[in-house]
């Protein structure tokens, strides 16, 4: 029979611990990933509109109407806005994981250099 030591479990837990932050900080920047992707987009529609001089189409749930050089920059504008600031949130979240993967990371080393000591 195998006995499990105090130490033993704590690092257990910390090892996971640290194996769901890593995964959280994966998955975070992806998402950064794709809003960067949609950023670069949204900016490169509007070059397009402000470069346009014929008609403008936007999209509007599953159609495509007709619409006003302003109205289409003005929507643009606004998506490119919450998109700034999606990534301005995410990247406070990936920078908190950050810290906490760091913190996380010493505790383990600690530990198992604690143990390699006995």
């Amino acid at each position: 029979m195998q006995v499990v030591t105090m130490e033993e479990n704590n690092l257990e837990k910390l090892t996971l611990d640290y194996q769901k932050v890593e995964e959280q900080l994966q998955a975070l920047s992806m998402q950064r990933e794709q809003f960067t992707a949609q950023k670069d987009e949204l900016s490169h529609a509007k070059e397009q509109i402000e470069g346009s001089s014929g008609k403008i189409y936007s999209s509007v749930g599953g159609a495509i109407v007709e619409a006003t050089k302003e109205a289409a920059l003005e929507d643009i504008n606004e998506k490119s806005e919450l998109t700034d600031m999606r990534l301005t949130m995410l990247k406070k979240q990936i920078d908190e994981l950050k810290k906490r993967e760091q913190e996380l990371r010493e505790k383990v080393m600690s530990m198992v250099n604690g143990q390699k000591g006995k």
